[in-house]
This record gives C-alpha cells, structure tokens and sequence, in this order.
C-alpha cells in the first residue's frame, strides 16, 4: 500500500511541475533521490509516465521532463478514488468511535 500512495504522489506532483528536476520533486516530496528515482522507475516501466527530452534553443540546452500517460492519467484517477474511499472509512471510524464516548 505505501508503494501505492507513494505513486499516487509522484504522479501527483508531476502532473502539477511537469518540468521541476527529480532533485526538485524529491525535495517536495520529502523521498530521498533514489527513492524518487525508484519510484519513477516503477511508473515509467508500468507505462504511466514516460521520459522527453527537450532543448532549448536559444542556449542550446538539453532537459528532461516527465509526462504522464493516459493510462497514468486513469491510474493516478484510480489512485486518488481508492484514497478518498480509505479517508472516508477513516472518518466514519474514529466518528464511531467518538460517539462511544460520549
């Protein structure tokens, strides 16, 4: 399950800084660089991010920058219902358990 979440994260947080580094994303997110590398990994080889390269011409510099698939798109849909569903479970839960001690 943290495998899961942490996808949903990094695709989370790709899909809001397309072009931030992996230094940049891991620091956000607070995964150590290979953590993050791990991560990215796992979600290009699941096919739902894939790698571009691009240059800027003006200085002729190369990046790199993550894209998230369609397929990433619907997983990371997926991950973000499966989410919602575990938070709600935790509410109803501890409001139970609040009633019983009242």
């Amino acid at each position: 399950m943290r495998n899961e979440q942490d996808h949903f994260e990094v695709l989370r947080k790709i899909q809001r800084k397309p072009k931030a580094s992996q230094r940049e994303l891991a620091e956000e997110l607070g995964f150590s660089l290979g953590k993050l590398n791990y991560c990215l990994k796992a979600l290009q080889k699941k096919g739902l991010v894939k790698l571009e390269n691009f240059q800027k011409k003006s200085n002729k510099i190369r990046y790199l920058q993550y894209v998230i698939t369609p397929k990433g798109i619907a997983e990371r849909t997926k991950l973000t219902l499966n989410f919602m569903k575990r938070k709600m479970r935790e509410y109803d839960q501890l409001k139970k358990e609040l009633e019983k001690e009242e």
